[in-house]
């Protein structure tokens, strides 16, 4: 039985995730039983001695082992059998195909699950393989349902953010700590303070299953980008670690939370030009740069994205909320509401306009060059209150938070519908229909 927080856990699968996780865990008292087909990797944590190279772990295993914390089985019966919690880190391969292959996760949790019908008392089963969003679900469907429905076992998706050469460390400081439950409910107290630590973020399964990816696709694409402007960096006489360095230091914009919002595609005077520029040098001096050349293409069919919602929402009158590239500023160079107009207004949608800081008669330079090439006739779309854009029917599309929920709680009615294109989470207090165009 557990003692306090201190609990008998099973893990299954000792390569790195599972060996880093039996030594980190033994470290903070809890009985280890690993579980694993290989007999060498047994009979090595049955000696304490570790599977695979990672600074620190022997120190770990080897203390366990001497505290009598720590053995291996190639028996999951077994294992099941003296525990009252299993973390199963086996591996998801890719297949031929690129595909990614569960056959290890399923193979294992069967067999839990088996093993469970036997014992029939409670367990916690914590899935850590990184596996696609819905697999959790649907593996526990398929294996697990019935001992779930009697409340004998509780599953939690608990993805893993370990590096190699640094997984102890990471383990017992992690970066970031995310737990998933079926329905985004916390995990019980004593597997809170226990396992997932009082810092761990509680969501779904699924949120939980995509947070892994996210991050591990955000961090190829930062290591493609740090290597792309290397390249054009050097064809320059450039040093890219010391521009690499610098960009590092902005932790206001560079490395922060500002631009990690799903929403309106990019523009404004500054990005799609500069992108363009620089992508357009490579090119011009023979240096590949694909993931940069993929910028504009992919901010272009995320505006497309953004149209087919529009068009396809069945109606003929839209209400556009924001017309300048972002908000607080009059700048329509490169907006994306500005193409969302031109298009809609070329298919012979009704359109109007809101957008208080826009005032057409100040614009000057290349800004009015914008609307005079574009959208020579957009004054008659722009509607100088919130009442007459709004009107009594259409797609409200609000692309930015031009004014305050209170005030639009006063026009808009169910014969709206609305789409949010920034994240603005009040307007689902408003009687129209609601659809996120990210979320």
């Amino acid at each position: 039985m557990s003692v306090g927080d201190k609990r008998r856990i099973s893990i299954f699968g000792l390569g790195y995730v599972g060996a880093v996780t039996a030594g980190c865990l033994a470290k903070q008292g809890h009985a280890i039983v690993g579980v694993d087909v290989h007999p060498g990797k047994v009979e090595s944590f049955n000696a304490g001695v570790p599977p695979i190279v990672e600074p620190g772990l022997e120190e770990l295993l080897k203390t366990a082992k001497a505290k009598g914390l720590l053995r291996a089985t190639l028996s999951c019966e077994e294992a099941i059998a003296d525990t009252e919690a299993s973390i199963v880190c086996v591996g998801t391969p890719s297949k031929v195909t690129g595909a990614l292959d569960l056959g290890f996760v399923r193979g294992v949790v069967e067999q839990i699950g088996n093993s469970l019908r036997k014992k029939m008392k409670s367990h916690a089963l914590i899935l850590r393989s990184t596996m696609l969003p819905g697999s959790t679900e649907a593996i526990a469907q398929e294996y697990l349902s019935d001992l779930m429905a009697v409340r004998l076992l509780q599953v939690f998706y608990y993805p893993e953010f370990l590096r190699e050469s640094t997984a102890v460390s990471d383990f017992e400081n992690p970066s970031l700590a995310v737990v998933g439950t079926r329905d985004g409910a916390k995990p019980p107290a004593d597997l809170v303070s226990g396992l997932f630590g009082e810092r761990a973020a509680v969501v779904n399964w699924s949120t939980a299953e995509m947070v892994k990816y996210a991050c591990n696709a955000f961090h190829a694409t930062k290591i493609s980008f740090a290597n792309e402007i290397g390249r054009v960096g050097k064809q320059m006489g450039i040093d890219s670690r010391a521009v690499m360095e610098l960009l590092c230091q902005d932790t206001k914009l560079n490395l922060s939370p500002y631009y990690m919002k799903p929403g309106n595609p990019f523009g404004g005077s500054c990005l799609p030009k500069d992108v363009r520029a620089l992508t357009n040098h490579a090119r011009m001096n023979g240096v590949s740069i694909p993931m940069l050349e993929s910028l504009l293409p992919s901010n272009d069919r995320h505006l497309q994205s953004l149209l087919g919602l529009i068009t396809e929402s069945g109606e003929t009158e839209v209400v556009i909320l924001g017309m300048t590239f972002k908000s607080n500023t009059d700048d329509l160079r490169e907006s994306a509401m500005v193409e969302v107009a031109q298009t809609l207004l070329g298919r012979g949608f009704k359109l109007r306009i809101y957008d208080p800081a826009l005032n057409l008669s100040a614009l000057v330079g290349a800004n009015k060059r914008v609307i005079d090439t574009k959208m020579p006739h957009l004054a008659s779309q722009l509607c100088p209150d919130l009442k007459t854009a709004l009107g009594t029917r259409g797609l409200v599309v609000a692309a930015q938070r031009c004014a305050p929920v209170g005030e639009l709680k006063q026009f808009i009615t169910a014969n709206h519908r609305l789409v949010d294109v920034n994240g603005w989470p009040e307007l689902r207090e408003l009687p129209s229909k609601y659809e996120g165009f990210c979320w």
